[in-house]
């Protein structure tokens, strides 16, 4: 049968290739074409479109990418009517996604949402659309079931959460030589993960590295973005205890003591590697004042919105500053917090399944196709 997906980001392009090889393996003749990234390539198919074309992140950046935007869902309609899908696969990635799943469903084209928007934290009016637009759902956080099919009585998959996969199939690295090919020293290190676009990255890096000089036994290790070239990191290499590694960031996890996280997947990645992190986050001022008005969410990190408590501090805003990132960055250093955290961490793994996730919406899908 013929598959395409369409993944617009990072974290869609480690989440696709998995679902990928699943498919791969339920349907041995598939054809593939999608949109991604390198790690999908890695698989096989035909990539059309690359996701650092596609990620724009703010409704500010947004508005200024408009006409991007709109040519490259003009360029994914042509590409998938000359292909004449079975199915559209679509990850995450919801205001590119959903046009298109709204113009494939006037011509009779299968659509499947794997990742679901985040209708839960905004845009809840967007049940109207996928109800009308996604015929399968495969959600991967718990408390999405509920909120689909209780409140919304809209009926979908949970398969589990696909990084517990991607997490399980990384291979252990051997820690000495990890740090020798990399530059590392032996040193405790702390990893930071500043995101992956551009824009975020330029907010989030100045003020988490600016502690650096507050935890002289520590090395500080930026994981780098496979979205971005080292040039763009250099300006902020400004302390020789400050390190760099690129598109590692999972090695990185593996033997880091502690890690500062800008929101979005890598809080949850973090956790499940059990890596004690503090959340940091600052957005444009015009569009974080935006948010704070639509978003009702109590957190803004995964890891504590599936446990539905303040398990990870989150600094957002006006609170991340050097100071509450140098105190909280302490007390999970060592001492009773840090393995109280360890703990949070056992339970949240238990919330989210087993492994399997992406072996699960394969089946899912091809049963259907069937």
């Amino acid at each position: 049968m013929k598959y395409y997906i369409i993944a617009g980001e990072a974290s869609g392009d480690l989440h696709g290739s998995n679902l990928m090889k699943a498919l791969y393996h339920e349907d041995p003749k598939a054809e593939i074409r999608f949109w991604g990234g390198d790690l999908m390539q890695a698989v096989g198919g035909t990539l059309v479109k690359h996701y650092k074309e596609l990620a724009f992140m703010g409704f500010i950046e947004v508005l200024f990418n408009l006409k991007t935007i709109l040519n490259n869902i003009t360029i994914a309609k042509k590409d998938i009517l000359e292909f004449q899908p079975d199915v559209i696969v679509f990850i995450d990635y919801p205001g590119f996604n959903l046009r298109i799943a709204k113009w494939a469903k006037t011509i009779n084209i299968k659509t499947h949402y794997y990742i679901s928007p985040q209708i839960w934290a905004w845009k809840e009016n967007r049940i109207t659309d996928i109800k009308r637009d996604v015929d399968e759902m495969y959600v991967i956080l718990p408390f999405e079931k509920e909120f689909y099919e209780n409140k919304h009585h809209y009926p979908v998959h949970f398969v589990g959460h696909p990084l517990i996969d991607a997490i399980h199939n990384q291979p252990s690295i051997d820690s000495p030589i990890f740090r020798k090919e990399n530059n590392l020293s032996d040193q405790p290190i702390i990893a930071i993960l500043p995101g992956s676009r551009k824009q975020e990255i330029t907010k989030m890096l100045s003020v988490m590295l600016s502690v650096v000089n507050d935890f002289p036994d520590y090395q500080f290790v930026i994981a780098g973005a496979p979205s971005q070239e080292f040039s763009f990191y250099e300006k902020f290499i400004t302390n020789s205890n400050i390190k760099f590694i690129s598109n590692k960031t999972y090695s990185l996890l593996q033997i880091a003591t502690a890690a500062l996280v800008t929101s979005g997947t890598a809080t949850l990645e973090t956790a499940l590697f059990k890596v004690p992190e503090v959340v940091c986050y600052k957005g444009s001022w015009a569009s974080y004042q935006i948010a704070k008005r639509i978003i009702t969410l109590k957190y803004i990190s995964l890891v504590n919105l599936i446990m539905d408590k303040e398990v990870v501090t989150e600094l957002i805003q006006d609170d991340c500053t050097t100071k509450r990132i140098k105190e909280e960055l302490a007390k999970i250093l060592e001492g009773d917090q840090r393995t109280q955290l360890l703990a949070h961490y056992d339970q949240l793994e238990e919330k989210l399944g087993g492994i399997g996730a992406s072996q699960k919406t394969a089946q899912l899908i091809v049963t259907n196709l069937k």
